[in-house]
Protein backbone atom coordinates (compact mmCIF):
# COMPACT_ATOMS: atom_id res chain seq x y z
CA UNK A 1 0.00 0.00 0.00
CA UNK A 2 1.40 3.35 -0.98
CA UNK A 3 1.30 6.16 2.42
CA UNK A 4 0.35 9.01 2.71
CA UNK A 5 0.33 12.16 5.23
CA UNK A 6 -2.77 14.28 5.96
CA UNK A 7 -2.84 17.71 7.66
CA UNK A 8 -6.33 17.40 9.71
CA UNK A 9 -7.31 20.09 11.76
CA UNK A 10 -10.44 18.31 12.63
CA UNK A 11 -12.53 21.00 10.18
CA UNK A 12 -14.45 20.55 7.34
CA UNK A 13 -11.71 20.68 4.15
CA UNK A 14 -9.38 18.32 6.19
CA UNK A 15 -11.49 15.39 6.79
CA UNK A 16 -12.65 15.64 3.32
CA UNK A 17 -9.00 15.55 1.96
CA UNK A 18 -8.70 12.28 4.32
CA UNK A 19 -11.65 10.74 2.91
CA UNK A 20 -10.19 11.35 -0.65
CA UNK A 21 -6.89 10.35 0.05
CA UNK A 22 -8.37 6.96 1.46
CA UNK A 23 -10.61 6.60 -1.75
CA UNK A 24 -7.53 6.92 -3.92
CA UNK A 25 -5.89 3.68 -1.89
CA UNK A 26 -3.70 5.69 0.26
CA UNK A 27 -2.78 4.32 4.08
CA UNK A 28 -2.99 7.68 5.78
CA UNK A 29 -1.05 8.94 8.83
CA UNK A 30 -2.88 12.23 9.56
CA UNK A 31 -1.23 14.74 11.60
CA UNK A 32 -2.67 17.72 13.50
CA UNK A 33 -0.76 20.89 15.60
CA UNK A 34 -1.56 22.29 19.01
CA UNK A 35 -0.08 25.27 17.56
CA UNK A 36 -1.86 27.82 20.36
CA UNK A 37 -5.14 28.43 18.37
CA UNK A 38 -7.92 29.83 20.45
CA UNK A 39 -9.82 26.17 21.41
CA UNK A 40 -8.72 23.02 21.46
CA UNK A 41 -12.29 21.66 20.03
CA UNK A 42 -10.48 21.23 16.21
CA UNK A 43 -8.03 18.74 17.99
CA UNK A 44 -10.31 16.77 20.20
CA UNK A 45 -12.58 16.44 16.31
CA UNK A 46 -9.49 15.62 14.26
CA UNK A 47 -8.60 12.43 16.84
CA UNK A 48 -12.06 11.22 16.67
CA UNK A 49 -12.38 11.84 12.55
CA UNK A 50 -8.96 10.14 12.05
CA UNK A 51 -10.28 6.86 13.74
CA UNK A 52 -13.23 7.52 11.70
CA UNK A 53 -11.59 7.69 8.61
CA UNK A 54 -9.50 5.06 9.13
CA UNK A 55 -6.07 6.53 9.66
CA UNK A 56 -3.24 4.48 10.52
CA UNK A 57 -1.44 6.72 12.69
CA UNK A 58 -2.68 9.97 14.26
CA UNK A 59 -0.10 12.66 15.92
CA UNK A 60 -0.84 15.92 17.55
CA UNK A 61 2.53 18.61 17.22
CA UNK A 62 2.69 20.88 19.54
CA UNK A 63 3.81 24.14 18.14
CA UNK A 64 3.85 27.54 20.35
CA UNK A 65 3.00 30.08 17.36
CA UNK A 66 1.35 32.21 20.54
CA UNK A 67 5.54 33.06 20.76
CA UNK A 68 5.27 35.56 17.57
CA UNK A 69 1.82 36.05 17.57
CA UNK A 70 0.73 38.76 14.39
CA UNK A 71 -2.88 36.65 14.14
CA UNK A 72 -6.24 37.02 15.75
CA UNK A 73 -5.84 33.17 16.23
CA UNK A 74 -2.59 33.17 18.16
CA UNK A 75 -2.64 36.41 20.20
CA UNK A 76 -5.60 37.50 22.24
CA UNK A 77 -5.28 40.87 21.91
CA UNK A 78 -6.54 40.66 18.40
CA UNK A 79 -10.34 40.19 18.04
CA UNK A 80 -11.71 38.20 15.31
CA UNK A 81 -13.79 39.97 12.82
CA UNK A 82 -17.11 39.35 13.02
CA UNK A 83 -17.60 40.80 9.02
CA UNK A 84 -15.64 39.52 6.33
CA UNK A 85 -12.46 41.51 5.61
CA UNK A 86 -10.61 42.44 2.17
CA UNK A 87 -7.23 41.47 1.40
CA UNK A 88 -5.60 39.24 3.83
CA UNK A 89 -7.45 39.38 7.26
CA UNK A 90 -6.37 38.90 10.62
CA UNK A 91 -6.88 35.39 11.04
CA UNK A 92 -4.01 34.74 8.84
CA UNK A 93 -1.80 32.67 11.10
CA UNK A 94 2.03 34.09 9.71
CA UNK A 95 3.93 31.46 7.43
CA UNK A 96 1.48 28.19 9.22
CA UNK A 97 1.48 26.60 6.29
CA UNK A 98 4.66 26.50 5.32
CA UNK A 99 5.62 25.47 9.00
CA UNK A 100 2.95 22.31 9.10
CA UNK A 101 4.21 21.45 6.00
CA UNK A 102 7.71 20.81 6.42
CA UNK A 103 7.23 19.13 9.95
CA UNK A 104 4.51 16.62 7.57
CA UNK A 105 7.41 16.66 5.56
CA UNK A 106 10.01 15.33 7.91
CA UNK A 107 7.18 12.90 9.07
CA UNK A 108 6.78 11.72 4.93
CA UNK A 109 10.47 11.06 4.50
CA UNK A 110 10.27 8.70 7.90
CA UNK A 111 7.22 7.11 6.39
CA UNK A 112 8.16 6.63 2.73
CA UNK A 113 5.42 8.41 1.83
CA UNK A 114 4.31 9.28 -1.63
CA UNK A 115 1.98 11.98 -1.15
CA UNK A 116 0.83 15.38 1.60
CA UNK A 117 -2.50 15.84 1.50
CA UNK A 118 -3.31 19.36 2.71
CA UNK A 119 -6.85 20.87 2.44
CA UNK A 120 -6.20 24.62 0.92
CA UNK A 121 -8.94 26.11 -0.99
CA UNK A 122 -8.25 29.15 -3.51
CA UNK A 123 -12.21 29.35 -4.28
CA UNK A 124 -14.16 29.68 -1.50
CA UNK A 125 -11.28 31.14 1.13
CA UNK A 126 -10.53 34.06 3.26
CA UNK A 127 -7.60 34.98 1.24
CA UNK A 128 -4.62 33.49 2.72
CA UNK A 129 -1.30 33.35 0.46
CA UNK A 130 -1.00 30.04 1.80
CA UNK A 131 -3.19 28.30 0.36
CA UNK A 132 -2.82 29.57 -3.37
CA UNK A 133 -1.74 26.94 -6.03
CA UNK A 134 1.45 29.07 -6.91
CA UNK A 135 2.66 28.67 -3.43
CA UNK A 136 1.86 24.60 -3.03
CA UNK A 137 3.89 24.46 -6.55
CA UNK A 138 7.00 26.25 -5.41
CA UNK A 139 7.00 24.36 -1.91
CA UNK A 140 6.51 20.98 -3.92
CA UNK A 141 9.41 22.12 -5.88
CA UNK A 142 11.33 22.64 -2.46
CA UNK A 143 10.35 19.65 -0.68
CA UNK A 144 11.83 17.76 -3.72
CA UNK A 145 15.64 19.49 -3.13
CA UNK A 146 15.71 19.67 0.81
CA UNK A 147 14.94 15.94 1.23
CA UNK A 148 16.74 12.79 0.96
CA UNK A 149 14.06 11.00 -0.89
CA UNK A 150 13.88 13.73 -3.30
CA UNK A 151 17.68 13.64 -4.27
CA UNK A 152 17.59 9.78 -4.74
CA UNK A 153 14.55 10.09 -7.05
CA UNK A 154 11.54 9.36 -5.07
CA UNK A 155 9.15 12.75 -5.28
CA UNK A 156 6.63 13.49 -3.11
CA UNK A 157 3.57 14.89 -4.35
CA UNK A 158 2.14 18.07 -2.30
CA UNK A 159 -1.87 16.86 -2.97
CA UNK A 160 -4.21 19.20 -2.86
CA UNK A 161 -7.51 17.77 -4.22
CA UNK A 162 -10.11 20.67 -3.08
CA UNK A 163 -8.05 23.77 -4.22
CA UNK A 164 -10.02 24.40 -7.11
CA UNK A 165 -13.58 23.37 -5.48
CA UNK A 166 -15.84 25.74 -3.91
CA UNK A 167 -17.52 25.07 -0.25
CA UNK A 168 -20.43 23.13 -1.64
CA UNK A 169 -18.72 20.98 -4.07
CA UNK A 170 -16.50 19.82 -1.43
CA UNK A 171 -19.03 19.38 0.96
CA UNK A 172 -20.85 16.55 -1.82
CA UNK A 173 -17.32 15.02 -2.50
CA UNK A 174 -17.23 14.41 0.85
CA UNK A 175 -20.95 13.41 1.41
CA UNK A 176 -20.33 10.66 -1.66
CA UNK A 177 -17.25 9.28 0.15
CA UNK A 178 -19.37 9.08 3.81
CA UNK A 179 -18.06 11.78 6.20
CA UNK A 180 -19.97 12.98 8.81
CA UNK A 181 -19.40 16.36 8.91
CA UNK A 182 -21.50 16.65 12.08
CA UNK A 183 -18.39 15.92 14.01
CA UNK A 184 -16.05 18.54 12.27
CA UNK A 185 -15.60 21.89 13.65
CA UNK A 186 -15.14 25.04 11.59
CA UNK A 187 -14.90 27.76 13.23
CA UNK A 188 -12.70 30.26 14.50
CA UNK A 189 -14.05 31.16 17.41
CA UNK A 190 -15.47 27.52 18.71
CA UNK A 191 -15.88 26.49 22.63
CA UNK A 192 -15.00 23.93 24.34
CA UNK A 193 -17.81 21.96 22.78
CA UNK A 194 -17.26 22.14 19.55
CA UNK A 195 -20.18 24.57 19.07
CA UNK A 196 -20.04 27.07 16.54
CA UNK A 197 -19.79 31.34 17.15
CA UNK A 198 -21.74 32.10 14.47
CA UNK A 199 -20.33 35.41 13.01
CA UNK A 200 -16.47 34.28 12.04
CA UNK A 201 -15.36 33.49 8.43
CA UNK A 202 -14.70 30.13 8.91
CA UNK A 203 -18.44 29.79 10.07
CA UNK A 204 -19.94 31.95 7.24
CA UNK A 205 -18.22 29.35 4.41
CA UNK A 206 -19.23 26.39 6.15
CA UNK A 207 -23.14 27.82 6.44
CA UNK A 208 -23.25 28.80 2.73
CA UNK A 209 -21.47 26.07 1.54
CA UNK A 210 -24.33 23.62 3.15
CA UNK A 211 -26.79 25.69 1.74
CA UNK A 212 -25.81 26.03 -1.74
CA UNK A 213 -24.82 21.88 -1.69
CA UNK A 214 -28.51 22.24 -0.26
CA UNK A 215 -27.59 19.86 2.72
CA UNK A 216 -29.29 20.43 6.02
CA UNK A 217 -26.14 22.21 8.18
CA UNK A 218 -25.20 19.89 10.82
CA UNK A 219 -23.49 22.53 13.00
CA UNK A 220 -24.36 23.20 16.95
CA UNK A 221 -23.98 26.83 18.30
CA UNK A 222 -23.20 28.65 21.26
CA UNK A 223 -25.68 29.41 23.09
Amino acid sequence: MKRAVVLLSGGLDSATVLAIAKAEGYDCYTISFDYGQRHRAELDASMALSKQLGAVEHKIINIDLTAIGGSALTDNNIAVPQQHEEGIPVTYVPARNTVFLSIALGWAEVLNAAAIFVGVNAVDYSGYPDCRPEYIAAYEKMANLATKTGVEGQPLKIETPLIDLSKAAIIQRGMTLGVDYSQTVSCYQADAQGRACGHCDSFRFRKQGFEQAGIPYPTRYQP
